[in-house]
């Protein structure tokens, strides 16, 4: 009788594509089956600010991630609280923001860039996937048929909910939904949001940015998630997809399939890099498609105080209609409540 294999491998690849209304490529995709990392990048800052951005921030949470290999052994008993392999990847993604900040200062044209990131690494012998993040790019699992969102966006939006549920429907709807509350470059701290998961066989991750999601709901991308096909064409699919509904933003898409794998079969491989930033269309742009200038992301922080009537809010980069978002704070400004003769 054949002996049950005891570990798990991950197959992934991944793609971006400019979408059909921006002039410039800034999300990036990396895959480093060597160290099984995997990461991916959505760049702000119009021009080529936000691709610098990505690039740099992929690049230096595969050199950061590499480099710590002997600071952070597994075993210790840190390791019940927060596994060493989440806190290297936490450190790689801190090491990246303060390159980022570096570079931002150190020329008027990358002055404001910054990425949001979300970035995974995989333990085949201990079956737990590390996912890490800042912003609103995402991680989602297909588990069977029930696929679920195994990040939460750090945005202006969910912030929002968070401090102030009572907030009535009409003001909710007046909030920006594209606007990230954390993002690499943004300051020189940075809070990462670090989840552990245990990875079963059969298991479909997806990495991705909002130029995916803004075009599919979590149906659309399970449906294509979990067909029967290589990551390779798992991605094209979803791209493909994504344009068709309309995708205006950048898309990107790396997807990782894990599969049983004798214990052989899970040695550390080769050094191999991909990096995907400027990819060609996966379907042609219709003829009426409008091409505009690309606009970066809004990048919000100092928002805490949402009772302020006069809240001080940093926008990076510089927005030009600033007013129309100040506009929708009023909708959040709470009068002072009334003390109650119990209270």
């Amino acid at each position: 009788m054949s002996r049950e294999p005891r570990f798990l491998r991950l197959t992934a690849s991944g793609a971006t594509d400019i979408g059909h209304r921006r002039e410039h490529n800034e999300d990036t995709v990396l895959v480093r089956t060597d160290l099984h990392l995997y990461i991916v990048a959505d760049g702000a800052g119009g021009h080529n600010a936000g691709n610098v951005a990505s690039a740099l921030a992929t690049t230096s949470i595969a050199n950061g991630f590499e480099s710590g290999a002997s600071r952070f052994v597994s075993g210790g008993e840190g390791d019940v609280l927060a596994p060493a392999l989440a806190r290297r990847l936490a450190v790689a993604v801190h090491r990246a923001n303060r390159e980022i900040v570096d570079i931002a200062k150190s020329s008027n044209k990358y002055r404001g860039m910054g990425t949001t990131v979300v970035a995974t690494c995989f333990s085949p012998a201990t079956c737990e996937l590390h996912v890490a993040h800042v912003g609103d790019s995402r991680c989602y699992r297909l588990r069977g048929t029930d696929i679920e969102q195994l990040t939460h966006d750090h945005s202006l939006f969910n912030d929002v909910l968070e401090m102030r549920p009572e907030i009535d429907d009409a003001a909710l709807a007046r909030l920006p939904r594209h606007v990230v509350t954390r993002a690499l470059g943004m300051d020189e701290r940075v809070r990462v949001s670090v989840r552990t998961h245990f990875v079963a066989p059969g298991d479909r991750f997806l990495l991705c940015t909002d130029g995916l999601t803004d075009a599919l709901d979590d149906d659309a991308i399970a449906a294509r998630l979990g067909v029967t096909a290589a990551p390779e064409a798992i991605v094209r699919e979803l791209i493909t997809a994504a344009l068709r509904a309309g995708a205006d933003d950048n898309i990107a898409a790396l997807v990782l399939l894990a599969e049983k794998a004798d214990e052989g079969a899970v040695q550390p491989a080769k050094r191999a890099v991909r990096t995907v930033s400027h990819a060609q269309p996966a379907v042609a742009l219709a003829d009426s498609a409008e091409t505009s200038a690309s606009e970066p992301e809004i990048i919000i922080t100092n928002v805490e105080d949402l009772d302020d009537d006069d809240p001080t809010i940093t926008v990076v980069p510089a927005y030009p209609t600033i007013n129309t978002l100040l506009d929708a704070f009023a909708g959040l400004r709470m009068k002072p409540r009334k003390n109650n003769p119990g209270d």
